[in-house]
C-alpha cells in the first residue's frame, strides 16, 4: 500500500476491469449506490488519444453522505466516494482512493462522522482478495 498526498493506492492482482467489477459487485451486494462508472481509456480513444486502462467508480450511500454534507457542505466536492483502478507503466494494476483520515482533516469533520467514509477501506480490501 502506498499513501501519497492523501491518496491510498493498493496493488490489485486483477485487471483494471476485473478490479472494478469485483468492487462493484461488493457494493451492489451491500446496497451501496453506484452513481457512475467511467472508462477513461475508452473516452480517450473516442478522441484519438491513448491511455493505459483506467476506470473510475463513483459510489456512496446518501444515509452516510448527507450527515457529512450537513456538517461541512464543501465535502460534496469529494462525495460521492471515488475509486480509481489504473494500470501503471510497469503493467501493475492499482486501486486508488482518497484516505478517509485526509478527508476528515481537510474538512474538519467530527470523529463520529469518520465512520461514514472509513467504510471504503474494508470494501477495497474485500475486492482485492
Amino acid at each position: 500500500m502506498n499513501v501519497n498526498n492523501g491518496i491510498i493506492s493498493q496493488l490489485s492482482p486483477y485487471s483494471v476491469t476485473e478490479t472494478i467489477d469485483r468492487l462493484a459487485a461488493i457494493l451492489q451486494a451491500k446496497n451501496i449506490t453506484i452513481f457512475a462508472r467511467i472508462d477513461q481509456q475508452a473516452e480517450a480513444e473516442k478522441v484519438g488519444l491513448s491511455l493505459r486502462p483506467t476506470q473510475l467508480l463513483l459510489f456512496g450511500n446518501p444515509k452516510a453522505g448527507t450527515p457529512l454534507m450537513i456538517a461541512e457542505p464543501t465535502i460534496a466536492l469529494d462525495l460521492p466516494l471515488k475509486v480509481l483502478a489504473w494500470e501503471s507503466a510497469d503493467d501493475k494494476v492499482w486501486l486508488s482512493y482518497t484516505d478517509p483520515d485526509y478527508l476528515q482533516q481537510r474538512f474538519s469533520l467530527p470523529n463520529e462522522l469518520l465512520k461514514n467514509i472509513a467504510i471504503i477501506a474494508p470494501l477495497i480490501d474485500q475486492a482485492l482478495l
